[in-house]
């Protein structure tokens, strides 16, 4: 296990480890946790499907499951780009989402308390939006340059 060290600025080297003088430095071997990551995760010969046949690769359903949301395709319409069926289009979306849910959960998907809730209401104020909390849409916002089919 590798001990923490603390750098030193030298005239070579102002600083080290990060972008603050003096901070602890911890030696990491990157190329091993990369090779580690890939090997565990994305290992295509880890996992066959029902049939015995290797399954799709991690990098696929990922694949799948972020263009499916960034461009709003079907599900149906994967099976023709990257030889996967609807259902498990669907079924690798589902885990992508609950994964995401899950991890996320307690620190982004929570209720709004009173401290976000103020936060955000001087935020919106301080960039000269007041009230804004309740009326996303901002209707009423003056826009000098509002679009006549808008107004």
């Amino acid at each position: 296990m590798a001990t923490a060290m603390v750098c030193q600025p030298t005239k070579e080297q102002p600083q080290c480890g990060g972008s603050i003088a003096g901070r602890s430095y911890k030696p990491q071997n990157r190329a091993m946790s990369h090779a580690n990551l890939m090997n565990n995760y994305f290992n295509p010969n880890s996992k066959q499907d029902r049939a015995g046949r290797p399954g799709f690769s991690p990098h696929q359903k990922v694949t799948v499951a972020l263009r499916m949301m960034a461009y709003g395709l079907p599900a149906d319409s994967m099976d023709e780009i990257h030889g996967m069926f609807e259902s498990t289009c669907l079924d690798t979306l589902q885990q992508l989402c609950d994964t995401i849910v899950q991890v996320y959960k307690d620190e982004y998907l929570r209720e709004l308390n009173q401290e976000d809730l103020n936060r955000l209401i001087r935020k919106a104020e301080d960039h000269g939006f007041p009230g804004m909390i309740g009326s996303l849409d901002c209707m009423h916002w003056d826009w000098k340059n509002c679009p006549t089919g808008w107004q």
